[in-house]
Order: structure tokens, then C-alpha cells, then sequence
């Protein structure tokens, strides 16, 4: 133990007084004492040579020692590392460049924006597969096989019999709530949708819906109205004007499609708005008596509202985007615009 106790300290002066000159001595340094034939490992084995009685006092002892040891050497490598790194022009210590922070897209800003307005009146978050088959794509609301409403959805046909699909709206989402869930109901339905149509500045194969679904008893239009004047007036302002305009959806009766005023020109008459003032919305109406009983939904006790808008159409109006294409070309230039929208 004594002798042990000797060298240690004989080593501390020397290692305590070594100073490096480059890197070669670091390294020397390193291999001397920490290496796998240094002499940590080495004074670690003459452990074995210490009576039982003083076996941890002397452990103790080599700890302290290996801790210096290594301290010493970690303090040498980055007086090193420091060192080599300033050698020429460049100083390879210093922190790099920030790189850019990326943003949301401004279609999953305005997604966020509408839910969370949503969310604020109840409504909870529901989702659904994107291949789905006819019946809750179609049958479930109220769109037979020989339904001339079939005509307005240029569908992607996967499978023909049986039918299978890339669905055409989120409704189908509605129907697998119905299905799984008895009223009250009150969710919404934001999701990716398909149409087999000309891809233009107005017009694209795939776009994105937000749907809702409000069901319970003594459900009425004025709840409905009411639901969507708070919508827009979160969404666009105080001082948005909102109209309903009788309209037809297989799934609603009565059915009517909503207008604001025209954000662009405040009413006045522009080209947005085809010089009317007005901007259709969305699509809404009272749900069909026959989509309550394809569910087992009692349409005598319960009543209930729907409606569907287009993300890309609120974001339009929103952000003043006036081709649906730039949503979906990834174009840096244009995704940078809506960093101030977060």
C-alpha cells in the first residue's frame, strides 16, 4: 500500500508538470497512461499484490488517479483540437452558418385555422381512409347507383366490382362515424379528397376538404347558420357579410351553399368575385331523413347538420393565391410567403 501510494504521487508531479507541445504529444500522452499497456491498466493490476484489509483504501486511491489522469489528458485534446483548427484562414471552431427554419405549408396553416375554430364550438376531430369503397363514398349518402348525383363526381375507379375508390369527398368520413357512433355527434372532417378532372389554375385532381357533422335532438337550421357566422367571422373578420343560397346535395334537405363578401374588393364588385360581391364558401345543409336511417339513426327523434368547404378555397380568399397549381409544385419561393401566417 505504501509502495502504491509512492508511485501515484510520483506520477501526479509528472503528469501534473507535462505540458504538450503538438498533438504527437497528446497522443503520447494517451497511449502512456490510458492505453490498453498504459499505466493506469498496469497499476489497476497491482491490485492484486494489496492485503484485503487495505484493498479499498487503495482503490480509492488508483479512482483519484485515473480521474487526474483523464482530466488531463480531455483538457489536453482540446487545447489541440483549438489549435489545429485556427491553422490557415479559416477558424473551424468558430459556429457554423444557421440554416433556414422551415414553415408549414399554407394549406396546413389554414387546416390548423379552421379546425381550431371548430374545436372552440365542440367539434371533435375525425378521420378516414382515402381508398374507400362505394358504399360509404356513395350509397351511405343517399346517391343510389343510378343517382344522376354521381355525374357531378368524376371519380378514380380502383376496382369496379366490387367498387372500390380514391373517395371523392369527406363525407365518407361522416358515414364511418354514423356507423360506429349513436348522437350525439359532433365532428369535423378535414382530409385529402380525389377528382378525376383537368388539372388548371381553377381545377385539380386532388384537393383538401374540411366537412362537419352535427347531430342530436332538436337540431335546427338557425343552429346551423349560427355554427357558420361564428366560422366566418373567426376565419375572415368582424365586419364579413354572410349570405345562404338554396341549393341541392343528395345528403341534405334543405340544402343551401354559403357566400361571403368578397374580401378582395369589399363588396364593391371585382374580378374574384365575377363583380357581384360575392364568394361562394362552402356547401351545407340539413341532413336527409334516408342518410339518419341507413345508420339506424332514429330521423324522428334526431336532426342534424352538415357542411363541406374547400381548404384550398379558404385559403385563396385568405392569402390572395389565384392558382391552384402553386400548392402543390413545392416551390420555395412561394411556400416562404406564408412564414408570417404562424
Amino acid at each position: 500500500m505504501e509502495q502504491l501510494a509512492a508511485k501515484l504521487e510520483n506520477y501526479k508531479k509528472e503528469i501534473l508538470g507535462f505540458t504538450p507541445q503538438n498533438a504527437e504529444d497528446v497522443e503520447a500522452f494517451r497511449i502512456k497512461y490510458l492505453g490498453t499497456k498504459g499505466l493506469v491498466k498496469n497499476l489497476m493490476g497491482e491490485m492484486k499484490q494489496v492485503p484485503a484489509e487495505q484493498k479499498r483504501a487503495a482503490g480509492q486511491l488508483l479512482n483519484e488517479f485515473k480521474l487526474l489522469v483523464e482530466e488531463r489528458f480531455q483538457s489536453f485534446a482540446l487545447l489541440s483540437n483549438t489549435a489545429s483548427a485556427t491553422i490557415g484562414n479559416t477558424d473551424w471552431s468558430l459556429p457554423g452558418n444557421s440554416l433556414p427554419i422551415g414553415t408549414l405549408h399554407p394549406l396546413s396553416v389554414v387546416r390548423h385555422q379552421i379546425i381550431t375554430i371548430f374545436q372552440r364550438l365542440g367539434f371533435a376531430v375525425a378521420e378516414g381512409p382515402e381508398i374507400e369503397d362505394d358504399w360509404h363514398n356513395f350509397g351511405a349518402m343517399n346517391l343510389p347507383e343510378d343517382h344522376p348525383a354521381r355525374d357531378m363526381q368524376d371519380t378514380f375507379y380502383i376496382h369496379q366490382n366490387p367498387a372500390w375508390l380514391l373517395r371523392t369527398h369527406t363525407s365518407s368520413v361522416q358515414a364511418r362515424v354514423m356507423e360506429q357512433q349513436k348522437p350525439p355527434i359532433r365532428v369535423i372532417c378535414p382530409g385529402r379528397v380525389y377528382r378525376n378532372e383537368t388539372i388548371s389554375a381553377r381545377a385539380h385532381c386532388f384537393f383538401h376538404q374540411v366537412e362537419g357533422l352535427y347531430v342530436d335532438e332538436n337540431v335546427s337550421f338557425a343552429d346551423l347558420k349560427q355554427t357558420l357566422y361564428y366560422f366566418v367571422q373567426e376565419m375572415f373578420g368582424k365586419d364579413t357579410k354572410v349570405r345562404f343560397r338554396p341549393s341541392y346535395f343528395p345528403f341534405t334537405e334543405p340544402s343551401a351553399e354559403m357566400d361571403i363578401s368578397c374580401l378582395i374588393c369589399g363588396g364593391k364588385g371585382c374580378t374574384v368575385c365575377k363583380h357581384t360581391g360575392w364568394v361562394e364558401i362552402l356547401g351545407s345543409g340539413m341532413v336527409h331523413p334516408k342518410v339518419l336511417e341507413n345508420f339506424q339513426i332514429d330521423p324522428n327523434k334526431y336532426t342534424g347538420f352538415a357542411f363541406g368547404m374547400g381548404i384550398e378555397r379558404i385559403c385563396q380568399l385568405k392569402y390572395r393565391v389565384n392558382d391552384l397549381r402553386l400548392y402543390s409544385q413545392n416551390d420555395v419561393r412561394f411556400l416562404q410567403q406564408f412564414t408570417a401566417a404562424l
